[in-house]
């Protein structure tokens, strides 16, 4: 791959400050550049690297004003950070797709392959499964009994999609994730707890990314949903009847407990976890490590929420200085009991 500055300019929208037939072929950290690289300036944090890196190109935003001369040729964009997400799209787009399917592959003779798919050593697709046209399994992922796979989806080593489950087109799902275990439903009795059968499924649509070693339940009867485009990080776990909306995403290690309708384009950060039978509104936005208890606070959406039980931002910011001089508040309780005890025996 290699583009000069011009075409760059031309494909995200950008104006050229220096030699427009500057020349990159590869990508780079701004602190990491060599010739011949392009980075990206999106955060002032890392301005300093700007005036001493050796990348050819570097994009920054249309209102980045240097404060020292720069060596680079710089291409101004709207947004950098989006505009190098594009690039590297392209950049993956023009990668030569591996196709085939491999001679240590099983592949039962009633599932349906589509075109151009790859098929790697030690996958096991059993019967019934359907796969879409385009799609590439790594090495030994499972795909059970009358499955779908939608096409030109990308699913890595060890993934697991259980019995009748549907996965959409155009997903990535990671190493390790599973997709359809049995929610975690049991009745108690005097001996013990007995099984409830989970003979739901899991549906994912369109555009979904699932992280490395993610669990997605299967419902208890229907069926677990993720909405189209939702994102989800490393080992986050979704719970059995639960529905996640379109556009959503999750940090690691975000827990969704059974039968919660978490609502679209919502923000939760690292560890927050969600109890069942919640609802929880468009465009909520969760801090790391909150916890979601109950009550109303995030039905109507829109809300910010931190802390546990979670809470809107602001009180969670007082709470937590009124905490940090609690020591201080015991120190004169206790001076000001010792002074009315003192009183009192004066009197």
């Amino acid at each position: 791959m290699v583009f000069t500055a011009q075409q760059i300019a031309g494909f995200t929208g950008g104006t050229v400050e220096g030699n427009p037939e500057t020349v990159i072929s590869t990508f780079a950290k701004i602190e990491e550049g060599v010739e011949g690289a392009l980075s990206f300036l999106a955060n002032l944090q890392y301005e300093h690297y700007i005036y001493e890196t050796k990348s050819s190109i570097v994009l920054v935003n249309k209102d980045f004003q240097p404060s020292h001369p720069v060596a680079a040729t710089l291409v101004r964009v709207d947004n950098a950070y989006e505009s190098v997400a594009k690039l590297l799209q392209l950049y993956q787009s023009m990668q030569q797709k591996r196709v085939g399917i491999d001679s240590l592959a099983f592949i039962d003779k009633s599932a349906k392959i589509g075109k151009d798919c790859y098929i790697g050593p030690f996958v096991a697709i059993a019967e019934g499964v359907e796969i879409g046209d385009g799609v590439v399994l790594h090495p030994h992922v499972t795909i059970g009994r009358n499955a779908k796979v939608g096409s030109n989806t990308e699913i890595y080593s060890n993934a697991v999609v259980y019995h009748d489950c549907i996965v959409g087109s155009n997903c990535i799902l990671h190493a390790g994730c599973v997709i359809g275990a049995d929610g975690f439903g049991f009745a108690p009795t005097a001996e013990g707890y007995d099984k409830i059968p989970q003979i739901g499924i899991v549906t994912i649509e369109d555009n979904v990314e699932i992280g490395a070693n993610t669990c997605i339940d299967r419902s208890t009867m229907g069926s677990t949903i993720v909405r189209k485009g939702v994102k989800l990080d490393n080992l986050v776990q979704i719970a059995h009847n639960v529905e996640v909306g379109q556009n959503t995403v999750m940090s690691a290690q975000v827990g969704v407990a059974g039968s919660s309708k978490v609502g679209e384009w919502c923000v939760f950060a690292g560890q927050v976890g969600i109890a069942g039978h919640l609802k929880v509104g468009d465009h909520t936005t969760i801090g790391a490590q909150a916890g979601l208890a109950g009550g109303n606070l995030a039905k109507k959406g829109g809300a910010t929420l931190m802390g546990y039980p979670a809470v809107e931002h602001r009180k969670f910011a007082k709470n937590m200085a009124a905490l940090n001089s609690l020591p201080d508040l015991l120190k004169e309780v206790a001076q000001l009991k010792k002074e009315i005890a003192e009183l009192k025996g004066n009197n």
